[in-house]
């Protein structure tokens, strides 16, 4: 069981600081049954800050593995009129969006790769209204994160389940700036005054391309789009609403030009995704586009994201976090990206947010496509920074800036 006011706490940091959730707004919590304690906490919390409504949307990732396992691939990929509609609804109201992630490591290890695969492509195809809604910020969207027992005995194998589950929720709750003695919210302002600064240093410097290298292999040159933003930390949704769309957060993030990728990176951290844990594994890119690709456990579950859809093979983020960082400093490895990320820089395949590119979120998807914007039904982030990491970025005048030397930012 979590300490009662350090859940407290976090709960209303989710719903004032993450969502910002305003008075006679809509709000939709999305969750997981591991996770029951913090969101009735969570749906309290949303209606002391004036929300009309708090609907729940209840998932299971145990219940999922039974229907892959049982379920005819067809009946899987047809969704309910009703449950399109249901979303349709939110995103007519504006509502106010807060994700409660609890995997559990492997839950669905065993599955056949190519009928999930088949599952999770009609899902995105029937709910695409929705993620472009999300990614484009038109409302606020957050995700927070809740202990359980298969995630914290994973991480924790040598303790009891007891000690292993309170063991995460500290390291949760130490992640998100939550302690017994202190003011989330007004740390929160702190932390996004600092993330704006590196932010507005990002911006001034308007590089062409960064160069990443380290001792691991990764040598690989990104170029960013042509008017791109950097952000991280709070942002400004269309209703004008500023929200924290993950907590915690560490990152500066931006938008590559989507055929300007060359070179070779590897990962750093394992990949928990779709229930399957990939390890050791690299990619190699040509004019954007993976060409190359191995992993020593799960090969499968990464060859099914480079082919999840057209523009998979293509990264539509990159990310910069100090090796230096609250998250990294606590050697937890969480197997789970919204931790994971913030510990590391990272890269996601995938689809890119509007929010990085200057106006992004005002123009039609197509247009931003014709600037080298990568539009895809999945955004899978992925972590390459180490200690060694280094990373110089070339401006437009061709002239070179240290923008991270041995792991760290020095810009």
């Amino acid at each position: 069981m979590p300490n009662k006011l350090l859940l407290e706490k976090y709960a209303k940091l989710a719903v004032v600081t993450g969502a910002n959730v305003q008075p006679g707004q809509l709000v939709v919590i999305r969750t997981t049954t591991e996770a029951v304690e913090l969101t009735r906490e969570v749906a309290r919390q949303a209606y002391l800050a004036g929300a009309k409504k708090v609907h729940i949307v209840w998932g299971d990732e145990i219940i999922s593995k039974h229907a892959y396992d049982h379920a005819q691939t067809e009946d899987l990929k047809e969704m309910p009129q009703y449950q399109i509609d249901q979303y349709k609804y939110f995103v007519e109201q504006n509502a106010a969006f807060i994700s409660i992630v609890s995997p559990i490591p492997n839950a669905l290890a065993g599955v056949d790769g190519k009928k999930m695969q088949e599952v999770m492509v009609a899902s995105s195809k029937n709910l695409q209204f929705f993620r472009e809604h999300t990614m484009g910020n038109r409302s606020q969207w957050t995700i927070v994160a809740a202990s359980n027992v298969s995630w914290a005995t994973k991480l924790f194998p040598d303790l009891k389940e007891d000690e292993a589950v309170e063991k995460l929720w500290n390291a949760i709750f130490n992640a998100c700036r939550v302690t017994l003695d202190n003011d989330p919210i007004k740390d929160w302002i702190q932390h996004n005054a600092y993330l704006s600064r590196n932010n507005k240093l990002l911006n001034d410097a308007n590089f062409k391309s960064l160069h990443f290298t380290n001792s691991l292999g990764t040598d690989l040159v990104v170029e960013l789009i042509e008017d791109h933003i950097w952000a991280g930390g709070s942002e400004k949704a269309g209703n004008g609403v500023v929200f924290n769309p993950n907590i915690p957060t560490e990152e500066s993030f931006t938008m590559p030009y989507k055929f300007g990728t060359q070179g070779k990176v590897v990962a750093t951290k394992p990949l928990n995704n779709a229930g399957r844990i990939i390890e050791d594994f690299w990619l190699e890119f040509k004019d954007g586009k993976v060409v190359d690709f191995d992993a020593r456990v799960e090969k499968e579950a990464l060859e099914n994201i480079l082919n999840y859809d057209e523009n998979s093979r293509y990264i539509g983020e990159i990310a910069l976090i100090s090796h230096d960082s609250p998250i990294s400093n606590t050697n937890i490895l969480f197997l789970n990206t919204l931790f994971d990320e913030n510990a590391s820089c990272h890269m996601a395949l995938g689809r890119a947010y509007p929010m990085n590119i200057k106006n992004g979120n005002d123009t039609p998807i197509a247009e931003l496509e014709k600037k080298g914007y990568n539009n895809s039904m999945t955004h899978v982030d992925f972590m390459f920074g180490s200690s060694d990491l280094k990373i110089v970025g070339t401006k437009q005048d061709g002239s070179q800036v240290v923008v991270f030397e041995n792991g760290n930012f020095v810009i």
